[in-house]
């Protein structure tokens, strides 16, 4: 099985997984994980977040988007523009946002667009990944296309439950800076 088929099944297995997730477990957790991100000095040091906005499957990220908007940062979330493209547009609050193409809420065209060069701090989200900062994303290639142009400090975000060691990488996907679940912090050198 090649390096894209092993990508492909495992997405079909991790998605089962999450779909199996106790709702307490879940919330329990990204709570734990919220609290862990703030904590991090690079968050707090950060003046430009990018965070992405969790859909009902994933962790849920409105306190870290809220927390960083009450503490003065600037904020930037997703858009989709083209298949495989996204923009990270600056956000006032949550309460704007609207339905994107994927399901996924994000701001509307008018918003202004933060360059990756000017981001911090990224919270990135992933379907799992490794200890080691590998992540497995959707598929897409959005993140790893953005990201590859920014020096932000990178936090991918996850369950311990759907984290595996065995994470099919590729040269163009971008490493983590840290790793960040329920369960601490793990900092990738």
């Amino acid at each position: 099985m090649n390096l894209k088929e092993r990508k492909r099944q495992m997405r079909r297995e991790i998605k089962a997984r999450v779909a199996r997730l106790d709702g307490a477990y879940c919330r329990k957790a990204d709570r734990s994980i919220f609290k862990h991100i703030i904590g991090l000095p690079e968050y707090r040091q950060a003046q430009r977040i990018f965070c992405f906005v969790g859909t009902q499957a994933e962790i849920d990220t409105a306190p870290i988007i809220e927390d960083a908007l009450s503490k003065g940062k600037i904020v930037g979330v997703p858009r989709c523009v083209d298949k495989g493209i996204m923009n990270v547009c600056r956000i006032e609050s949550l309460k704007g946002l609207e339905m994107g193409q994927y399901g996924i809420l994000e701001p509307g065209e008018e918003a202004a667009i933060l360059l990756p060069e000017e981001i911090d701090f990224a919270v990135v989200p992933c379907l799992s990944c490794s200890s080691t900062g590998k992540r497995l994303g959707y598929g897409g290639g959005y993140y790893d296309r953005y990201l590859a142009g920014t020096g932000a400090f990178k936090a991918v975000i996850c369950r311990a439950q759907i984290m595996e060691e065995d994470i099919p990488w590729e040269s163009h996907d971008v490493v983590m800076n840290a790793v960040v679940s329920e369960c601490g912090v793990l900092r990738i050198r």
